[in-house]
């Protein structure tokens, strides 16, 4: 089966992902930070029988306890975007459901009781909406949600109450950071209601020109206008894009020269960082945008980045490597590909 980030979608060029994500409590459990070991297991248990009549794409989820996973394992998933860091550091009673295709994940105990994530290749906010609306109220008919006439859905952080929805989606924006423009866009998409942040979210740094972009108002707003409002923004974004992307075309034969140099490191390359990786990988998709390149395609570039972080690559040798060692497996990995 293939994974939700190797489809064809729209705005690929752009928009590397959507993601959906429901924060959700028990209302017979106190929240986690207050669970006795006990209460963690109970709470599992009950939304494992909950989850394992409900079908995600025509397939049961699959269920992981993630004491049973090293360390290895446990990163590789987030550097595919399964779960959140803060989910793997503590694993103890900690469960997760996942889809086949890796675009449901259904972390249990982690901030909140429940974190219902879905992600989609592309601008796809509405499917992800869909999918992640209709998982919530199968779960809904089985479980009692914490939930208040006035609060909405009661968390554990007091910036998800409400509709305790965070919409995202992950944009490339390399033209925009060589034109400067990006001290004056997240100036304008902070007065907006929304954050922009780095590639791997809150806290993290920005590599290969990739940020996320999600809401950040969940009190006193439904679902769907916190979607419509990023989905609008990000729209605008990618025109802006679009536009920086043109004035690059000015002096073309330096764009080929850079994006074409990009392409021969990554296919010819015996020892590539993570870092550089992500460098190269942003002129490739930005070339392909552009016309230059025409013998790979975005999905072969999104499935690199899934297989080639640094636990991914570990996980794939079964062992800890030294930084040397994972940069050799990783070039390894990307000649294969290209």
């Amino acid at each position: 089966m293939s994974k939700w980030y190797e489809l064809p979608a729209p705005h690929e060029d752009i928009v590397l992902s959507s993601r959906i994500r429901l924060a959700r409590n028990l209302s017979d459990f106190p929240f986690e930070s207050r669970m006795s070991d006990d209460q963690r297991r109970q709470l599992a248990d009950k939304v494992k029988a909950a989850l394992q009549d409900i079908p995600v794409g025509g397939t049961p989820l699959s269920f992981v306890e993630m004491e049973s996973l090293d360390e290895i394992k446990r990163y590789a998933m987030v550097e595919r975007h399964e779960v959140s860091r803060e989910f793997v550091k503590n694993p103890k009673n900690r469960m997760l459901g996942l889809s086949a295709d890796e675009s449901v994940s259904i972390m249990v105990n982690e901030e909140d009781h429940l974190r219902i994530q879905v992600m989609a290749n592309g601008l796809n906010l509405s499917s992800a909406f869909q999918l992640c609306n209709e998982i919530d109220d199968a779960l809904d008919a089985k479980v009692d949600y914490a939930f208040d006439e006035k609060l909405g859905y009661l968390t554990t952080c007091p910036t998800n109450l409400g509709t305790g929805l965070r919409a995202s989606v992950m944009v490339h924006l390399p033209a925009l950071e060589k034109s400067g423009l990006m001290n004056q866009l997240t100036a304008t998409i902070n007065k907006l209601g929304l954050t922009i942040r780095g590639t791997y979210g809150e806290g993290s740094k920005v590599l290969g020109s990739i940020y996320q972009i999600s809401n950040q108002i969940t009190l006193g707003i439904t679902e769907q206008d916190a979607i419509q409002n990023l989905e609008s923004i990000v729209l605008q974004v990618i025109e802006n894009e679009k536009h920086a992307r043109e004035s690059l075309l000015n002096d073309k034969h330096r764009l080929e020269d850079v994006v074409c140099r990009s392409l021969g490191a990554l296919r010819y390359a015996r020892l590539l960082s993570s870092k550089e990786f992500f460098e190269e990988v942003s002129n490739v998709r930005l070339g392909i945008s552009l016309g230059v390149i025409h013998d790979v395609e975005i999905p072969r570039l999104n499935r690199l980045m899934a297989l080639t972080g640094s636990a991914s690559v570990c996980e794939r040798e079964g062992k800890n490597l030294s930084p040397q060692d994972r940069d050799f497996v990783r070039a390894g990995i990307v000649r294969n590909y290209l």
